[in-house]
């Protein structure tokens, strides 16, 4: 079995409603169930990141996110699947019970 990262992306920092909680729970426990579930979480929006930089020796710590851009992500879930295949399906499933744009990438 593969493990793989589903990155939830939005543009908001708004939360999810009550129904796409409610989804997102059914879809939890199903991964849970067929053992496709190994760890999944919210974030907090990019105002609340710190950078940490210590490339140069001394860590420097800068407020904010790392990159500038329109999308972040929001959540995640951490998966195992025997393919790539499968984990494309369950992104599929987690993309619309949270309502969101997922991204899919497998560890090394």
């Amino acid at each position: 079995m593969a493990q793989y990262l589903i990155s939830v992306l939005t543009d908001s920092t708004d939360l999810a409603s009550d129904e796409e909680m409610a989804a997102i729970d059914v879809f939890n426990a199903q991964m849970q169930t067929d053992g496709h579930w190994v760890f999944a979480g919210g974030l907090a929006g990019p105002d609340s990141a710190t950078v940490v930089d210590s490339r140069a020796g001394d860590a420097v710590f800068t407020d904010g996110p790392f990159l500038e851009s329109k999308e972040f992500m929001i959540g995640f879930w951490i998966v195992e699947a025997p393919h790539l295949d499968v984990a494309l399906k369950l992104a599929a499933a987690g993309s619309k019970a949270c309502n969101r744009r997922v991204e899919v990438r497998p560890f090394l």
